[in-house]
């Protein structure tokens, strides 16, 4: 294990909920500014089935005690608490995904820890924060008045119109409001655009396409300096990301961390054609999300890429028990992938002149239809 060096004393660790098997690999959630781990409630039950998910509380929010940080507080600061965290554990490395405040932790963990960040993605985010004078007045507003005022306006500034996380919120208003102002103060005084180009931990960015705080250019200039990083925009989503498309960040996140999703569309592709999959893509919405992640994570990310048997013999067998089913629009689909796949007219009707002996005759005679007319369109397509 790593010994952070500047490490908190024992006994002041920042509050945390740990999640998963303990031999998994490690993923650590960061929040933003005004919650609590509630942030992450939808996303990480769902990676802990993968991974040893550990999400935190900032200084005074959540279930944190509030003398861990004060004024002029620092993000190195907050990412040394991380880092104690991690090695109150027994974590070494880990991946690390955090929202606004939390993704500014991670940024510069990965800068200046890059031994112990496996990979990044930093969610609703940016590399500065607009300069130290909004979170200077914030700050001293905090210390003057308490957090009610700004609790209020806090539907406006993390989701689109009509929705709203209430525990959230009410996180928000029961903040300590010394604490939340100190973390304003590292806002105030981070920007890391210059050091950027130094981190080599493969790095997602994902943006809200509705946030007004950190709109997707300030993602988008993470990414055009950071090598190799992804850019993930999500619609319907504003600051909380995690909280208000929870499926589309589990997708984004699933297919960074494991690359089955990434594997599982080429392959995709490749078998079935992108005319296909972009009809298929241009179709997905909030509701079908979810499935076509598994689609491309265990279907394509898992079985067709299995060397085991080759793509012409995964054909025939999927094209035999299609014709079992009687799903004979997905056996045209896979009529046209077997033909892209290496068979020929005569194999094909091979397999399925093999169905009328074990599938039935009115079920061969129902796929030859199909396949005559497929490969009729096949050939004038030449």
């Amino acid at each position: 294990m790593n010994n952070t060096p500047d490490s908190v004393p024992a006994g002041k660790l920042p509050h945390h909920r740990a999640e998963g098997p303990a031999t998994a690999p490690a993923l650590i959630l960061g929040p933003s500014l005004g919650t609590s781990t509630a942030l992450w409630d939808a996303v990480a039950t769902e990676m802990s089935i993968s991974h040893r998910v550990v999400r935190w509380d900032l200084p005074g929010h959540g279930g944190s005690d509030a003398g861990l940080i004060g004024p002029g507080t620092t993000i190195g600061e907050l990412a040394r608490l991380v880092l104690s965290l991690a090695d109150s554990l027994g974590i070494d490395r880990f991946a690390y995904a955090g929202v606004s405040l939390g993704g500014a932790v991670g940024l510069h963990l990965a800068v200046h820890h890059s031994e112990r960040v496996e990979s990044l993605a930093v969610i609703c985010s940016s590399a500065h924060f607009g300069g130290s004078a909004m979170w200077e007045e914030r700050a001293a507003l905090v210390r003057r008045e308490g957090l009610g005022s700004l609790a209020q306006s806090a539907n406006a500034r993390w989701f689109t119109p009509g929705f709203t996380v209430p525990v959230l919120v009410a996180d928000h208003r029961g903040a300590d409001p010394d604490a939340y102002a100190a973390c304003c103060d590292a806002l105030a005084a981070f920007d890391i655009r210059d050091r950027l180009s130094s981190i080599t931990a493969p790095t997602l960015l994902i943006a809200g396409r509705e946030d007004p705080a950190t709109p997707p250019a300030h993602l988008r200039e993470i990414a055009d300096a950071v090598s190799g990083a992804t850019l993930t925009e999500i619609p319907g989503a504003s600051h909380l990301a995690p909280a208000e498309q929870p499926e589309a960040v589990l997708t984004a996140l699933r297919s960074h961390l494991t690359g089955a999703p990434r594997r599982g569309m080429e392959v995709r592709r490749q078998v079935l054609g992108d005319t296909h999959v972009d009809r298929a893509q241009a179709r997905q919405t909030d509701f079908s999300a979810r499935f076509q992640d598994f689609i491309s994570r265990y279907a394509w990310g898992e079985i067709w890429t299995d060397d085991t048997l080759t793509r012409r013999e995964r054909s025939m067998i999927t094209m035999t028990a299609l014709v079992a089913h009687g799903h004979y629009d997905e056996l045209a689909m896979h009529i046209r992938a077997a033909r892209r796949n290496g068979l020929t007219p005569e194999e094909i009707g091979a397999v399925l002149l093999q169905t009328g002996v074990y599938c039935g005759v009115p079920a061969a005679n129902s796929a030859f239809a199909v396949a005559q007319r497929v490969l009729a369109e096949d050939t004038a397509g030449h």
